[in-house]
């Protein structure tokens, strides 16, 4: 059997291939970073990590700016509409702007306190808070990359968002070594580094917008009714992406607290799940793009038929990437560590790691389905709902001595209610709603 045996296999993979590879070129920002500034020491390495998961948070809550924009648009072109998609997409990207303006407003007087709040020793505090300041002032370029990402993504084009990351991250590698090794600027230097480069990717999205504005006959001011549209279509999101992001912090916290061995062994498989989890969303992307186009062509037939092939696509990769977990376990330990103790606990935690590959799968592209298809709040709710099943069963495994498998097992337990949630609503008929506009 081939494995594209369908012209819907040939579009999901159109947009997925290229959307796995910007999903991979965006952390390569911050890895750039951190190569050349552990250079300067351990201390500065340190508040890069420190500022880097301030930015991360900040820009991760953020991320509804691609998504709720892919749906929107998407639904535009399956319409026929492309003047309001365009019109959609442009609305997404000045609140981008506005919110990215709120932020460094709000964020720069509380930089010291936010990196207390983090962690930060007293030598690594000055290096956080010096990288954190001069970042706030791309956040702005960052949110317009979100939000025309998803504008570009809705028109059904990934390719251009993988050739502007593969740019920024040369710019910014580029900026990094001159700013940091040539003119000795320290970690200012890699900080505003990142911020040209961001600054100029935004600056592409917003020249590409534009000649497609000109081209379709959309307006391009910024439309107080466009912006409270985008805004509250965002809303939802926001919550689902915050209940997310919870589980990630109380999984470090926990692991952190088990121990030195728990928390070093549980960082590297969770490094193993990301890696993973960019080829299951860049799937899931391509759903979000597929879904909303179909449905506002009014034709849930074609989406409910796109649906079971992307979860055929999600099972098979998830399969895949769990047999090869299995395959590369025995090796895998020794590319991290020497330690015995960390070593044993990784062998583990990666078994589990692997079976769930095959759950992420289909959760992971259901999600992106969902999010196609503007059913927001009921991502919202059952999102909600995974995360307050997870966390007493986290906190049982703390307080009972459970270990580092049984985190993982906690972990499985929350994708399990998700995979519940999203399938039972991918079954049933209420999230097909077609139309431009989803009411």
């Amino acid at each position: 059997m081939k494995l594209v045996s369908s012209p819907r296999d040939r579009e999901i993979l159109r947009l997925a291939v290229p959307a796995f590879g910007a999903l991979v070129a965006e952390p390569l920002f911050l890895l750039s970073d951190s190569a050349i500034i552990g250079h300067l020491g351990t201390a500065p390495l340190g508040g890069l990590g420190v500022a880097g998961q301030i930015l991360g948070t900040l820009v991760y809550l953020c991320v509804f700016l691609a998504y709720g924009t892919t749906a929107g648009v998407a639904r535009r072109v399956g319409a026929g509409d492309l003047r309001a998609a365009v019109r959609q997409g442009v609305d997404g990207m000045w609140l981008a702007v506005a919110i990215g303006a709120l932020l460094i407003v709000a964020g720069w007087p509380l930089v010291s306190w936010l990196v207390e709040l983090f962690g930060a020793s007293a030598g690594v505090a000055p290096f956080a808070e010096t990288y954190l300041r001069v970042s706030l002032l791309g956040i702005p370029g960052m949110l317009v990359v979100l939000a025309g990402t998803g504008v570009l993504r809705g028109l059904q084009d990934t390719r251009t968002p993988l050739v502007v990351s593969i740019g920024g991250f040369g710019l910014n590698l580029l900026l990094n070594v001159v700013f940091v090794l040539w003119f000795e600027w320290g970690i200012a230097g890699s900080a505003w580094g990142t911020v040209i480069a961001q600054t100029a990717s935004a600056a592409v999205y917003v020249a590409v917008v534009l000649r497609a504005a000109r081209r379709h006959g959309a307006a391009v001011r910024p439309d107080l009714a466009g912006l409270r549209t985008s805004a509250t279509a965002g809303v939802s999101l926001l919550v689902r992406t915050a209940a997310l992001r919870a589980v990630l912090i109380v999984g470090t916290s926990i692991a952190a607290r088990m121990g030195d061995p728990e928390i070093a062994a549980y960082q590297v498989g969770f490094q193993v799940w990301t890696l993973l989890a960019f080829a299951l969303d860049a799937i899931a992307i391509a759903g979000q793009a597929i879904t909303g186009r179909y449905l506002g062509a009014s034709d849930p037939v074609g989406a409910r038929e796109a649906t079971r092939r992307m979860v055929r696509w999600g099972v098979g990769c998830g399969v895949v990437f769990g047999l090869g977990i299995v395959a590369v376990r025995p090796w895998l330990p020794g590319l991290f560590t020497q330690d015995d103790q960390v070593r044993h606990l990784l062998l583990a935690s990666l078994l589990v790691v692997a079976l769930l590959q095959p759950v992420a799968g289909v959760v992971f592209v259901l999600d992106g389905i969902l999010i196609g298809a503007g059913d927001g709040r009921y991502l919202a709710w059952t999102t909600l709902v995974a995360t307050v099943v997870f966390l007493p069963a986290a906190l049982l495994v703390y307080t009972s001595g459970g270990g580092l498998v049984w985190l993982w097992l906690a972990i499985g337990l929350w994708m399990g209610t998700r995979l519940l949630t999203l399938g039972l609503r991918a079954r049933g008929e209420a999230w097909l709603v077609t139309g431009a506009v989803r009411h």
